[in-house]
């Protein structure tokens, strides 16, 4: 009885860990075999190697846009026209492999300028392209 009474009166400073490691333990099982479904479902090639293997370098087409709207390929001042003749030269120098396209815009030009860039380079034959930008300002943008 005086064991009873203590507890339901005093501080309990025992922590039962028994349940919470018996879900970590089904959390693990299922986990694992999960990932050997997964592992199964992917096709297994067996490539063959060799020692005078060339990788291609895609080509890195650098594509900005001021704050002004102004338009500049490869860190030149460029037109519309000018960059639509240097993305399709790109593209016919090496079909197998098209070029990147890598676009920085400044925070201050309009939406609609970017997705232009972005279709014109993508109709034109360019499937890989990124978006830079400042991870040093990666915050909740401002009100």
């Amino acid at each position: 009885m005086a064991s009873t009474a203590r507890r339901r009166g005093g501080i309990i400073a025992e922590i039962n860990v028994t349940p919470l490691v018996d879900i970590m333990l089904v959390l693990l099982i299922i986990f694992m075999l999960t990932a050997q479904l997964i592992m199964r479902q992917a096709i297994e090639i067996d490539l063959p190697h060799a020692t005078q293997a060339n990788t291609a370098k895609p080509t890195t087409l650098s594509i900005s846009l001021s704050a002004d709207g102004t338009l500049y390929l490869d860190g030149k001042q460029s037109t519309a026209t000018e960059l639509r003749a240097a993305v399709q030269k790109a593209v016919a120098a090496d079909p197998q492999h098209p070029p990147q396209a890598m676009i920085a815009a400044d925070k201050r030009v309009a939406h609609g300028r970017v997705v232009w860039v972005l279709d014109l380079v993508k109709s034109l034959g360019v499937t890989s392209f990124g978006i830079e930008i400042d991870p040093s300002e990666l915050v909740a943008p401002p009100e």
